[in-house]
């Protein structure tokens, strides 16, 4: 592997390169097979096993592998990737259930909620231009796959792409401390969730968007306990609710 080779790999740990070269890193022979057997296109397979094969592969040296891996413990697979190109027509989900995060910033919690969202089959999430970016490595490793099948788009002013779901008939949730019990809201299996900033939570803007405002109570409901939920766990409780009226009306 050339000195060149081995920079070029390690730049795209920088989400600058990689949104000029339009490429992201996938580490792991099961993620990297993974890739393989989808539509996405891999520029490069650099790998120190001799039972991958397929286009594109080159065989390194462990060294090599150690300099160009984004993990603690360096993979023994490492995929140079095209990011897909989706395009947001909010029109053609109108009647799905649709996944919208308002500054989720830190990488697991979006691969996490990228991975609950693939399990759910929730197939598009909208991100602000706040949150983190879903070709970040740490975000790729935390799918574990999702993001072959979880078509992520970011927008510039998601307020007013909730608005103009909402304009399409698509109801629109978010979670509040004074919001309805989600265990005894009636809940339609389609419209847009929105999940706010770790810290902050929801914005203003998106707030004024809702049209449903929802609450997960703790349990006993007069007892102390935490402040909050974490962002993802607090995103695989409501898409799970959402879900089970779905099974219940089968």
């Amino acid at each position: 592997m050339t000195k060149a080779e081995i920079q070029f790999v390690r730049s795209l740990s920088d989400k600058r390169v990689r949104d000029k070269e339009r490429l992201f890193i996938a580490e792991g022979a099961k993620l990297v097979e993974e890739i393989q057997n989808s539509d996405f296109r891999i520029r490069a397979i650099y790998t120190t096993r001799k039972d991958v094969a397929g286009r594109g592969v080159e065989y390194v040296e462990r060294k090599d592998m150690e300099r160009i891996s984004q993990l603690k413990t360096p993979a023994d697979c490492v995929a140079i990737v095209e990011q897909p190109r989706h395009r947001l027509q909010l029109s053609s989900i109108a009647n799905n259930l649709v996944l919208a995060l308002d500054g989720v910033q830190n990488p697991g919690n979006l691969g996490t909620i990228l991975r609950l969202a693939d399990w759910f089959g929730v197939r598009d999430v909208i991100c602000s231009k706040e949150c983190a970016d879903c070709f970040n490595p740490k975000v790729v490793q935390a799918t574990m796959g999702a993001i072959l099948r979880v078509r992520v788009h970011y927008v510039d002013n998601l307020a007013q792409v909730l608005n103009e779901a909402k304009n399409l008939g698509m109801p629109i949730y978010g979670t509040l401390l004074d919001g309805e019990n989600i265990y005894s809201k009636r809940l339609q299996n389609r419209g847009v969730i929105v999940m706010g900033n770790e810290g902050r939570g929801l914005s203003d803007e998106c707030q004024e968007a809702l049209t449903d405002r929802l609450f997960i109570p703790p349990y006993p409901a007069n007892c102390p306990t935490s402040e909050s939920l974490n962002v993802a766990m607090a995103t695989g409780i409501i898409i799970a609710e959402f879900r089970r009226g779905k099974y219940e009306a089968e």
